[in-house]
């Protein structure tokens, strides 16, 4: 049986080499060059024109058979041939009237044609030239934006806008990311898929589909992403919940759609949405919401996406947000975002290690000390802490240090915590005593009862918008729980300035404005949800939703009380601030001595520190505090 002959391989279709600029320029250099050319040649075809007068000459000697006229020139056949063998001259016009009063002097003269070759071509080849360029630059504008058919703009609004970030371009590592090391670890297990998925998933355990970050702004949510895609090598899709809508309906679902597909592409790759409570938030929710609302259908196609791509196909999708509670559930089921990881404030421990990852990139002072700083910043958070440093190495440069030092970290804790010192804000000597005895109130208060925190500082200079002084706590360690005891002497510590103000100078002032509105919250809520007065019972009558943005008191409390219920809140509410006003006075007024000492000191530095209250502290621990009432049955 004969062998079969190969197939030929079919000739390779011949595509028209494409079409380059450089083509067009080939092609108008042509073009000028062939106008130039023939210019020439009818040029040296033509007769040498002579002067209009001459030409009138022969004209009147009779030596010219016949005349023609044309627009620009006159040509005439002589008679009988010239002495050059000529038998037609060429003139160029003149105006009859210029010609005739220019006949009678003896005067040579003709007209002249101008070329205005250059010109015409100039005058239709630099517009064509433009619009070409226009033309050019808007088809490679629209095709950046990956236009249609080079349409762009307009067909390109349903293209996802999310940012693309290589695998080299992610330099942000686990080391970069500090003081959240349980979430660290949480996030370990993602990379580990991404590194190797059959590894991992040989037990038939398969990753989350997504795995979203919540906490307090400022905790180091996005960092954490991209320190994912850093550890796990693959490439990074960056985009807000935000930039999904737009102003036409259904745009945000087709830039979901875009991204997909985009992952799908490009993986193994992590898809991260910032800020999800933009896209996600709960479906009707509001007088406007509906079936038809814009952003529901965008959160409905994220929804099914994240239904319809099998996590084998090497894509994780992270997202970040610091308002779960009005994240629809939908989102939070099993299947979608299944993982939910806490990226709290860090506590003392990851306060420090959260500094030392900043304080490498400033010239430090040999005073510096990593602990001190931590246990200055209760309840900062990264933001604050990166911000801490970068104000501490402000000052220092404005003072003209070589290094930072540890006074320019307490004073940019105190420019973050109560402001910016007002020099300018002059007050008078009476209002001077009065916020002098009212800080030293505070502080002396805190000094005499057990278990509240150390006074740190005291000062008299004004800071931010209405504070005329300040007293300084620094908190021995983090805490978590409060007992009643801790409550009722910080409701003293609180109420000490407008005591010592009443029984120093016999009257109160403005001044305790704030700190009456931090005892009533405290009083409240002991009241109302910690069930802590026995007059109201153990009983939890409001119950705050769980966020992480801090709101205006009264927004997220659910409240059914009824009226009887509620005043006697009130009443069990204000029993608790009169009782701590009435064991503040009583503490202020067996250490008078000390008070009025505080005081008059106080006015004559202006600032007083740690070392300088320490005799203070000691002499008012020395007599007994007034008992700490006991929570009755």
């Amino acid at each position: 049986m004969p062998a079969t002959p190969p197939n030929p391989t079919p000739p390779a279709s011949k595509e028209p080499p494409p079409w380059k600029p450089a083509n067009l320029w080939l092609l108008m250099f042509a073009l000028v060059a062939l106008f130039w050319m023939r210019d020439l040649w009818v040029t040296s075809t033509q007769v040498q024109p002579i002067p209009y007068s001459e030409f009138l000459q022969h004209l009147k000697a009779g030596r010219l058979d016949s005349i023609a006229i044309g627009s620009q020139f006159i040509e005439g056949k002589l008679k009988a041939p010239a002495a050059d063998g000529r038998t037609r001259i060429v003139t160029t016009r003149v105006a009859p009237d210029l010609a005739r009063d220019l006949a009678p002097f003896d005067v040579r003269f003709e007209g002249v044609v101008e070329n205005t070759l250059l010109r015409d071509l100039l005058s239709w080849v630099v517009p064509a030239l433009f619009l070409l360029a226009v033309w050019h630059f808007m088809a490679k504008r629209m095709a950046a934006q990956g236009g249609l058919g080079g349409l762009g703009g307009l067909l390109s609004v349903g293209k996802s806008r999310a940012k693309l970030h290589s695998e080299t371009d992610v330099k942000v590592s686990f080391d970069d990311v500090a003081g959240v090391d349980e979430a660290k670890a949480e996030l370990r297990e993602s990379v580990e898929f991404l590194k190797n998925p059959k590894a991992y998933g040989r037990l038939g355990a398969h990753m989350p589909k997504g795995v979203l970050l919540v906490g307090p702004p400022g905790t180091g949510k996005t960092l954490l992403a991209r320190a994912v895609a850093g550890e796990a090598g693959v490439a990074f899709f960056s985009i807000t919940g935000s930039e999904f809508v737009e102003l036409f309906v259904g745009v945000g679902a087709a830039r979901v759609r875009d991204l997909f597909e985009q992952a799908r592409a490009a993986a193994p790759c992590i898809i991260f949405i910032d800020e999800l409570d933009a896209l996600g938030r709960a479906r009707g929710i509001g007088p406007l919401s509906g079936g038809h609302d814009e952003k529901e259908q965008t959160l409905n196609q994220l929804l099914a996406e994240m239904d319809g791509f099998d996590v084998s196909a090497g894509v994780v999708i992270l997202a970040a947000t610091n308002r779960p509670e009005v994240l629809d559930p939908a989102l939070l089921r099993a299947g979608r975002f299944d993982r939910q990881v806490l990226v709290d404030r860090p506590d003392r421990k990851g306060r420090t290690d959260v500094l030392r990852v900043h304080l490498k990139k400033v010239t430090l002072g040999p005073d510096i000390d990593a602990e001190g700083i931590a246990a200055l910043t209760p309840g900062f958070a990264g933001a604050d802490l990166a911000n801490l440093v970068n104000e501490a190495a402000l000052l220092a440069t404005r003072r003209g240090a070589d290094a930072v030092a540890m006074a320019d970290f307490t004073a940019a804790v105190e420019r973050i915590v109560a402001g910016l010192e007002r020099h300018q804000r002059v007050l008078g000597p009476k209002e001077r005593r009065t916020v002098a005895v009212h800080e030293m109130g505070h502080a002396l208060v805190a000094m005499t009862l057990p278990g509240t925190d150390p006074v740190h500082k005291i000062s008299i200079i004004p800071r931010g918008v209405g504070a005329l002084g300040y007293t300084m706590q620094r908190p021995s360690e983090d805490r978590y729980l409060a007992s009643r005891s801790e409550l009722l002497n910080r409701l003293a510590v609180l109420l000490g300035g407008r005591a010592a103000e009443a029984l120093v100078i016999g009257e109160v002032s403005t001044g305790a404005a704030d700190d009456l509105v931090k005892a009533t919250d405290i009083a409240h809520d002991m009241v109302a949800r910690w069930g802590m007065s026995p007059e109201v019972g153990q009983v939890v009558y409001e119950r705050a939703q769980p966020r992480f943005l801090e709101m205006p008191e009264g927004m997220g409390l659910e409240r059914g009380l009824s009226d009887d219920t509620a005043r006697r809140i009130d009443v069990a509410v204000r029993a608790l601030v009169d009782e701590a006003y009435t064991r503040s006075s009583a503490i202020l007024a067996q250490r008078r001595a000390l008070l009025d000492e505080g005081a008059a000191r106080l006015l004559a530095q202006e600032t007083l520190t740690e070392a300088d209250l320490m005799p203070m502290a000691a002499a008012a621990r020395q007599a007994a505090a007034p008992a700490v009432p006991a929570l009755e049955a």
